[in-house]
């Protein structure tokens, strides 16, 4: 994908007389006037909304991560279900004769912003990577007998260590970067992609013109999630045993079924799939047919050859093996490359702007269009004391480097303090880089810092301090990252930065709390883990196997992985390549690497059902485009939050051991059902 610096070019000069500028100014001061101080931007029903939205979506984000590792992103979705939640409650409210306070784009952002952060530890709080990697169970199937993987180097999950150890290091990325606000949002002017996607979408939500649309919104939104949850709830009547229900339909056939190729009746993954490019859901296709439609039938046919014949299955020296360790080298080879192109980037753009232009000063923006002046000028008034910042920064810096070792003595305290001394200048390179392309190299971070420590650490306390770690540089650089997203959706919205970075605090309090306890809710309902199952949590066994890697070097690898490994570690980069510099025809048929990686692991049947959210998505726009604009968002969203809140009350039943009735499964072509 060939990326153009457009948002780096400054703008082109205009002479202005003084009437125009007194009207400028006139403009601003009664635009200041209707805008609300930060403290009201925040409310009560705003808080309790992002508390609701962000505990539905940690609940739909962790069965992502635990089933199949893919999460779409979820952002715009979010404005989407903030808005829909309150313009309902104010409605249903008006009804009832009671006034209501207007809800504002400064409202929806602030709820916004709060459920993402609340959300946003689900997803990166490593609940399905380096923390389930520690596990006693990712232990075993990494293998008991590898030499890195040492007796004893697990740690099993637990509400308090786990809450205790995001609340320790979460709240430090919040202000690594918050001095540089204003460099990174006004003066570099970086547009932040997915940040200036949902300014739009909530400035076009709050438009006069958009009253039509936006109930057309709320009703989709309302249909589908009520199909999905009943849809959930039906299904469940018919999966009382092992393989069985709509989940298991061998919908190809029984031989397609056996190498996991069949309809997984998900409304999650069809929603995700709509949401999803069609590029990454059919580079999940082409990664799941070469893996189990054509490499692993091949290479089980070579089973006493290539690896032993009566070893265990879950061994990284049987076919498992070359599953994880292929799957590794995509991953690496996508990762290394993304990650130095957005280096090379970053040095280039901030290279070329010092030396040429610099850094645009407040009175250089004065041939600034209009909009641009009104938000620039809001985006400021509020301003964040620097000393404050850093001070924060400092503190929150000394506690965890206190309490990180003495949670996990493996990981000395030198690294935490080597960690956060460079976590201001590893955040402001992913933030810029993210602020140009879209990509958040966060896990690539911490990718580097866990094979890095993995090795330092040696043999005994290589595993645990190498995941450990991983965690630490990912949740610092990813949030601050995140939070730049944020500052640039408030920036379009005219949301104060004061408030935002507040309610990114407390929703990052809310998901510290509540992601533990969503993760519980599956762990202690359903056999997390487990390779034959559905909650495979494939990047936890990737994570541990990575540390594996870093401590133990090559000879981790059972027979001929190695060579695999590199061709598709060359695979990964030349993919890349021919994505960013052949022409565009070919370009978009090229598949993302770190898509195909997925299926290798789990199977291909949640990339079907995604597939199919691509194909509706396709059908709808060739028939009515305009509406399919305006109701996919809505649609999409209705049926990954019905599925997710079903997840809800069928763990609950799990957890009190009551069982569905009915099993419903096929046995070599006959229909089966049982009570």
């Amino acid at each position: 994908m060939s990326i153009k610096n457009n948002n780096l070019e400054e703008p082109e000069e205009q002479n202005q007389e003084h009437d125009d500028k007194f009207s400028t100014n006139m403009n601003e001061d009664e635009l200041m006037k209707k805008i609300q101080p930060w403290k009201k931007q925040i409310t009560l029903r705003g808080l309790i909304a992002s508390f609701v939205i962000g505990s539905l979506y940690s609940i739909v984000i962790m069965k992502l991560n635990l089933t199949t590792g893919i999460t779409p992103n979820l952002n715009v979705s979010a404005a989407l279900v903030a808005f829909v939640v309150i313009r309902s409650w104010t409605k249903v409210l008006n009804k009832l004769g009671i006034s209501s306070t207007p809800f504002t784009p400064q409202e929806n952002t602030i709820i916004q912003t709060c459920s993402v952060a609340c959300y946003s530890i689900a997803l990166g709080g490593g609940f399905g990577s380096y923390l389930l990697g520690l596990n006693k169970k990712t232990y075993e199937l990494a293998g008991v007998d590898t030499e890195g993987n040492t007796p004893g180097s697990y740690i099993e999950p637990g509400i308090g260590w786990m809450t205790g150890f995001l609340f320790t290091t979460c709240f430090v990325g919040l202000l690594a970067l918050v001095p540089l606000r204003k460099i990174m949002i006004i003066d570099y002017k970086l547009t932040y992609p997915s940040g200036t996607a949902s300014g739009v979408l909530i400035n076009g939500f709050h438009s006069p013109q958009e009253d039509k649309n936006a109930k057309k919104r709320i009703q989709g939104f309302a249909k589908f999630f009520s199909i999905s949850f009943v849809w959930g709830f039906f299904q469940w009547f018919y999966s009382g045993g092992e393989e069985c229900g709509f989940g298991e339909f061998p919908t190809f056939g029984m031989k397609a079924y056996k190498q996991t190729f069949y309809f997984n009746f998900s409304s999650t993954y069809v929603g995700a799939g709509m949401i999803c490019s069609h590029l990454v859901n059919l580079s999940l296709l082409f990664g799941a047919v070469i893996s189990w439609g054509i490499m692993w039938p091949l290479i089980a046919g070579l089973k006493g050859n290539w690896y032993l014949g009566n070893i265990s299955e879950s061994s990284m020296k049987s076919l498992n093996g070359y599953k994880v360790f292929i799957a590794v080298a995509l991953i690496l080879g996508d990762g290394l490359y993304n990650f130095l192109k957005v280096v090379v980037i970053t040095s280039i753009s901030i290279h070329t702007r010092l030396k040429s232009k610099g850094i645009k000063t407040d009175g250089e923006n004065e041939t600034q269009d209009l909009d641009d002046l009104h938000r620039n000028k809001v985006f400021m008034r509020d301003s964040i004391p620097v000393k404050l910042a850093c001070v924060g920064y400092i503190i929150f810096s000394i506690i965890s480097t206190i309490v990180i070792p003495l949670m996990f003595p493996q990981l000395k305290w030198y690294y935490v303090v080597t960690a956060y001394i460079m976590a201001p200048s590893l955040g402001f390179c992913n933030a810029y880089g993210a602020g140009l392309t879209d990509i958040n190299m966060a896990y690539n971070y911490g990718k580097v810092a866990l094979f890095t420590l993995a090795a330092l650490a040696g043999k005994e306390q290589g595993v645990v301090a190498g995941l450990i770690g991983a965690g630490l540089i990912k949740s610092i650089v990813s949030i601050s990252s995140d939070l730049m997203h944020d500052f640039k959706t408030g920036h379009l919205t005219l949301t104060s930065p004061r408030s935002m970075l507040i309610s990114q605090a407390v929703g990052t309090a809310m998901g510290c709390v509540v992601a533990p306890l969503s993760f519980f809710l599956y762990y202690k309902a359903f056999d997390i883990g487990n390779p034959d199952g559905v909650y495979k949590a494939p990047y936890a066994l990737i994570y541990r196997n990575m540390a594996i890697l870093g401590v133990e070097g090559f000879s981790a690898l059972p027979k001929h992985c190695l060579q695999l490994c590199y061709g598709f570690f060359a695979f990964a980069v030349g993919s890349n390549l021919l994505r960013d510099y052949a022409p565009k025809g070919i370009a978009r048929f090229v598949p993302l690497p770190m898509a195909m990686a997925v299926p290798f692991l789990v199977g291909a049947y949640f990339a079907i059902d995604m597939c199919l959210g691509s194909l509706i998505v396709f059908v709808w726009e060739k028939i009515d485009r305009k509406k399919a604009d305006v109701m996919i968002p809505a649609v999409a969203s209705g049926l990954i939050c019905g599925d997710g809140l079903w997840t809800l009350p069928s763990s609950i039943l799990a957890l009190a051991k009551v069982n569905p009735p009915i099993c419903m499964k096929f046995v070599k072509g006959v229909f089966v059902q049982t009570e």
